[in-house]
């Protein structure tokens, strides 16, 4: 059975060096076939690896198993301008969702707009759903974490992350490491110590977009306007979430995700460091 435990330890395994499915399965113990099928699974629910078929047709023929972001992340000049407008960026503002959003047919895409103080004023509705349906990995873009704490009369974000973890759910986050979000950090990895999984792992990393992708395959961006005070622009602060399911464009910002996430330093290293300054 393919749980949790055996897809990170086949990561780690193809993360260090490309694999051959024979190596793989010797490392794991169990037959050819059963790590052929548990490879296939993984590249298709989480697309974090990827497989190469070399002398395909052949008796001799050799599939290498290796970490996807290895592989070109973009397909499109579109896509290519974009990933370097999300590498380069740092803040929130320097990045639009919308440049998205406009290139995503209209059959899978959906947005709302919403006016409010803060984002526990927004319809908190969608957001909650999207993780409750997330069956087997969330990826997680932020700034400090922050939206772990949202919670209204009838919902409370941390409380369904917590579910989620119960379940086995796979989490990966980037954001910023620093003092300012310590005590989010610390909230969220300690509940791989109440469950004794180490299925939650943050990446230190400023970066400009706020986005879940649930399974590789629904993507939520959301994206703040503030108000300039600018006569006839806009007066008021405005959340505007995105939800997008589009296979190709969810794939690419996976794919831009683990890019940045496996040149990130782990959030403990940076925490050690944190403890330092005194």
């Amino acid at each position: 059975m393919l749980n949790s435990e055996t897809i990170k330890k086949i990561e780690d395994f193809v993360y260090a060096k490309p694999r051959s499915i024979q190596e793989i399965a010797e490392h794991l113990g169990v037959s050819w076939r059963t790590a052929d099928r548990f490879i296939e699974q993984i590249k298709k629910d989480f697309g974090t690896i990827d497989i190469r078929v070399f002398r395909e047709g052949t008796r001799g023929a050799l599939k290498i198993v290796f970490w996807s972001s290895m592989e070109k992340a973009s397909h499109s000049v579109f896509q290519e301008k974009l990933e370097q407008d999300i590498l380069r960026a740092r803040r929130k503002e320097d990045f639009s969702a919308f440049d998205i959003f406009q290139h995503v047919q209209d059959k899978n895409k959906k947005a709302s707009v919403e006016e409010a103080k803060s984002e526990e004023e927004t319809d908190l509705n969608n957001f909650s759903s999207l993780l409750e349906n997330t069956e087997k990995q969330l990826l997680v873009f932020s700034g400090n974490l922050s939206f772990i704490n949202l919670k209204n009369k009838k919902i409370n974000i941390f409380e369904t992350i917590e579910k989620l973890v119960k379940k086995g759910v796979i989490i990966k986050a980037i954001c910023r490491v620093d003092l300012a979000g310590k005590e989010n950090i610390e909230k969220l990895l300690g509940l791989n110590f109440k469950y004794g999984k180490e299925l939650i792992e943050i990446r230190h990393c400023e970066q400009s977009v706020r986005a879940n992708i649930a399974d590789n395959k629904i993507l939520r961006i959301k994206e703040i306007k503030e108000p300039t005070g600018k006569l006839h622009e806009l007066n008021k602060k405005m959340f505007i979430f995105y939800t997008i399911k589009d296979k190709e464009w969810v794939e690419w910002l996976s794919r831009i995700f683990w890019k940045i996430f496996n040149n990130s330093i782990r959030a403990e290293k940076r925490m050690e460091e944190l403890k330092k300054l005194r």
